[in-house]
């Protein structure tokens, strides 16, 4: 069973930012979500509350996202680089 995607429009613009190659690599990151969202790298973040908010790696880029297991779909929250995404 697959998940689909959905990415904030926010998230979709911090996309469209970041350089080609840094680009494509996140997009097929986050394709990955979409077959296996708690793939053996991803993380959840020790200070999320009830929204079990996870993250991904992806060079010096993180993504952070949400899994819905009811519906199911993965929701991107936030794309960017290592020391600004947690701001």
């Amino acid at each position: 069973m697959g998940y689909s995607l959905r990415i904030l429009a926010s998230a979709r613009r911090e996309l469209e930012r970041l350089p080609a190659v840094a680009q494509q690599d996140v997009r097929h990151a986050i394709r990955g979500l979409a077959h296996d969202p708690r793939s053996p790298g991803a993380r959840i973040l020790s200070g999320a509350g009830a929204e079990r908010i996870w993250r991904i790696r992806k060079g010096d880029y993180r993504v952070l996202y949400e899994v819905d297991d009811d519906r199911p779909v993965v929701l991107v929250i936030r794309i960017a680089h290592r020391r600004e995404v947690y701001r």
